[in-house]
């Protein structure tokens, strides 16, 4: 952060010193919420959250180092008074930005692989100078200006992530600090309650273009139509990535791996490298090629995107982190948050990388899906049902849908099965033992190519849930066994029971389930 004296924090953000606060004492950061993340010379913003008001901390922080407390009412310690300490923060934010010209603003938007592709570009202008980034996914009114304090005078890029809840948001965060590019990703079903719609999510995307300046670039997801049209909606530039040939910045020759790790030949308009991904699952070549395009915008030479790209590892934790026990178990942990697009990708990244070892799966109910959310969560059950699983633990409240779909889609594979005359199957079809709590008959699992649910090749569309299945292994139907978990700490302890050397576990679920807890425990306590 830029040293400032509280005098002028407090001219910043019409606040009043009080508590025998010294104008002159100086703050050098960070600036902070968590008064267990203070270090000598911080500000702690006091906030009044919903289970702990960050007041009552306030002579904790300074005896932990703090200069002063950005509070709303007096405390126990040096402050500077205001009225609202999330919108005094806000002001402080924007005006240490504008007080940096020859800072970079970087914002990266989208419905899924927002925190991915930040990392990939923060690490890509780390080659060309000091950059700052969004921690994780603090990407809303609070963590947006706290990541800006974080810059200095020495920072020439700022690279941000910027979520929205409700339309609007997108431009208070670019006004804090207005950013010369911009990175719309895609547009998808994350949030859709919240929205009431697709359109109205790519109308709230949209905000970030619409607040480029003439002289900026907007980079834009050529393959997604809805971002497509955001060309329209800006002064600056347009540049396209995807994998489509109009691209400017695409990828070519995409190759998975056994292990799900994608490589392709980066092709832009001066040159190609080959990328080979560390990252999991295909759907990163989408990202890699975001953080690319933008990354080519500012001049590095594709040769250096390219090795930067190949050389990445996963940064924010739960996303898509790929684990080996030393028993042969894979772990892929995607708990961090979940949406049906992201839930699509992670079955199919555990099609990929199960191969013909079993696969189990513990997912959650999704949230935010408005009027649509039963159906949706239908289609997410009806897609691990014919995932080729052993086992599926459907944890928390809510998840009727989830089991319902699956259990559909488990018992019309078992039907199917049943029809196929002896000795037609690669290998023999065993039911599932264990009976529905509701008194149905034993499921089974898999499901015919062309069945009545979409059970064909993975990217086939279901005519009920619109969700593409992912067929079991070598699309022969497997034994199912689908359970609802009460919680994380159940359905790890039951799943810990069933596994044996060999088996992989998809583990994925909106951030509120929890189901970190269910990696950890297979892990032995590994939370990374």
């Amino acid at each position: 952060m830029i040293p400032l004296p509280l005098a002028r924090i407090a001219e910043i953000t019409s606040g009043a010193l009080a508590g025998m606060a010294d104008p002159r004492a100086v703050v050098r950061g960070p600036v902070v919420t968590d008064s267990r993340a203070v270090e000598p010379g911080s500000l702690f913003v006091a906030i009044n959250g919903e289970r702990v008001d960050g007041h009552d901390f306030a002579a904790q922080a300074v005896a932990a180092g703090a200069v002063a407390v950005l509070a709303s009412r007096p405390v126990d310690a040096p402050a500077v008074i205001v009225g609202d300490t999330v919108a005094a923060m806000t002001g402080l934010a924007a005006a240490v930005c504008a007080a940096l010209p020859a800072t970079t603003v970087i914002g990266i938007t989208g419905s899924a692989g927002k925190t991915t592709t930040k990392d990939l570009l923060a690490r890509l202008t780390a080659r060309i100078g000091p950059t700052v980034a969004t921690a994780g996914s603090f990407n809303n009114e609070i963590g947006h200006p706290m990541t800006v304090l974080k810059s200095g005078e020495d920072t020439r890029y700022l690279v941000l992530e910027l979520g929205a809840r409700h339309a609007g948001h997108i431009t208070h965060l670019t006004r804090v600090a207005p950013p010369r590019i911009g990175v719309v990703l895609n547009v998808g079903t994350a949030h859709l309650g919240v929205f009431g719609g697709k359109e109205e999510i790519a109308r709230a995307k949209g905000e970030l273009v619409e607040a480029l300046p003439a002289e900026g670039v907007a980079v834009l997801n050529a393959d997604d139509p809805l971002v497509a049209a955001m060309a329209g909606r800006t002064d600056a530039r347009v540049t396209w990535y995807g994998r489509s040939e109009g691209a400017t910045v695409r990828a070519e020759n995409v190759t998975v791996d056994e292990r799900g790790r994608a490589s392709f030949t980066l092709r832009t308009p001066s040159g190609a490298a080959p990328v080979g991904l560390r990252l999991y699952g295909e759907h990163a070549v989408e990202n890699a090629l975001a953080a690319a395009a933008a990354a080519y915008e500012l001049g590095l030479p594709v040769a250096t995107i390219a090795e930067e790209l190949s050389e990445a590892e996963p940064r924010s934790r739960w996303r898509m982190e790929v684990t080996d026990r030393a028993d042969g178990v894979t772990v892929i942990n995607d708990a961090y948050n979940a949406n049906p697009d992201s839930m699509r990708a992670a079955f199919g990244t555990l099609d990929t990388l199960a191969g013909d070892r079993r696969r189990f799966a513990v997912v959650a109910a999704l949230r935010e899906l408005g009027d649509e959310s039963a159906a949706l969560n239908e289609g997410v059950g009806h897609l691990a049902g014919s995932a080729g699983l052993t086992a599926l633990f459907v944890v928390g409240p809510d998840a009727e849908p989830v089991l319902a779909g699956a259990r559909a889609a488990v018992e019309a594979a078992r039907e199917a099965a049943d029809r196929v005359p002896v000795g037609a199957l690669a290998a023999p079809v065993a039911h599932a033992e264990a009976p529905s709590p509701h008194g149905a008959a034993p499921y089974g699992a898999g499901g015919p190519p062309g069945g009545p649910y979409g059970t064909g090749p993975a990217g086939g569309l279901s005519p009920i849930t619109g969700f593409g299945d992912v067929p079991g292994a070598g699309g022969v139907p497997a034994v199912t066994r689908v359970s609802h978990a009460a919680d994380a700490a159940q359905a790890g302890a039951e799943l810990s029971a069933l596994l044996a050397p060999g088996d992989v576990v998809l583990i994925k679920g909106p951030r509120a389930a929890g189901l970190e807890r269910v990696a950890a425990a297979l892990l032995g306590g590994d939370r990374r």
